[in-house]
């Protein structure tokens, strides 16, 4: 199909079966968009991955995965991993979108999806040992894990729309 990012067969999203029960469903949906975001910015260069692309916003796909870093490391190591000592990445109000673009090398880059992965790696770890059904507080509140997973999907997901504008901006790249 001419809209498809990859054909099916290697789409490394759609290589897992059918989930079965709760945690498999949930994990499942929050991996397969932490793997779109790295589809969405595959094949580019550090300047269009730096490029904001929808003025006057200071959004752009490398500000979005600096942005997810902050929000997997905030959400795993600080909140469920119960480590709020822990700087939050990224302190600007913008939560990581805003950066200086000019500076932007190979170098720049690799280093954040280098901070990245390690955020997504530690969460991973973070989800296999910890029940769903843990509650942990949050700005005061109790507030179940599961809750916190159904809001990273939810922050992905949201993401990934800016994502799909602002790569079609940058290539005319459409799909999946």
């Amino acid at each position: 199909m001419s809209d498809m990012w990859l054909p099916a067969d290697q789409d490394p999203r759609m290589q897992a079966g059918p989930t079965r029960g709760e945690r498999d469903c949930l994990v499942g949906y929050l991996e397969h968009y932490r793997t779109t975001l790295e589809l969405k910015c595959d094949g580019l260069t550090p300047a269009q991955l730096a490029t904001r692309s929808v003025p006057p916003s200071t959004m752009s796909l490398l500000g979005m995965v600096r942005h997810m870093a902050r929000v997997e490391q905030s959400w795993f190591r600080r909140v469920i991993d119960g480590h709020m000592e822990i700087t939050r990445l990224f302190q600007d109000d913008d939560g990581g979108f805003d950066f200086d673009a000019a500076a932007v090398d190979e170098a720049f880059v690799a280093d954040m999806w280098r901070l990245w992965r390690d955020e997504v790696a530690h969460a991973r770890e973070v989800l296999a040992r910890t029940d769903l059904d843990a509650v942990v507080d949050v700005h005061g509140e109790p507030s179940e894990v599961r809750d916190i997973i159904v809001h990273m999907i939810e922050e992905y997901a949201r993401h990934l729309g800016h994502a799909d504008l602002l790569r079609e901006c940058l290539d005319g790249r459409t799909g999946q």
